[in-house]
């Protein structure tokens, strides 16, 4: 399943809140931030159980090619949960607070304070997005 918000405006000092459910099947879904499906700037994915990676975060970006992953082994996602996501940016750091209020980061590589693609993929339901 794929969720895609294109020509929205998120910019630098705003926030972006992902509430969702995860689907009982979901081995790992994602919520990827950039300037189109193939240039992304945060890519951030829950993984329960999928390519050797089980119950971490995976951050990475995309700027033609994957970067280096970045790990985060807080993992407060459950099969059939509800969750929310909170996602502020600057220049230099994505800050991403975590449905158990843990804050994790990963960096700006494009260095750029405004993205207008926004998706969601994998097994879960978007319940709701909001900008503010």
């Amino acid at each position: 399943m794929v969720f895609t918000v294109k020509d929205m405006t998120f910019k630098a000092g705003q926030e972006l809140s992902i509430s969702g459910k995860v689907k009982s099947e979901c081995d790992l879904f994602s919520i990827n931030i950039g300037h189109d499906e193939d240039n992304i700037a945060l890519h951030f994915c829950p993984r329960f159980c999928h390519d050797g990676d089980t119950n971490v975060i995976v951050c990475n970006s995309n700027q033609g090619a994957w970067g280096e992953e970045q790990r985060e082994h807080s993992f407060p996602f459950q099969h059939g949960e509800e969750f929310k996501v909170t996602i502020n940016f600057n220049n230099d750091q994505f800050y991403i607070k975590l449905p158990n209020g843990t804050m994790m980061s990963f960096p700006n590589r494009y260095g750029d304070d405004a993205f207008k693609h926004f998706d969601v993929r994998g097994e879960v339901k978007v319940q709701g997005i909001k900008i503010k």
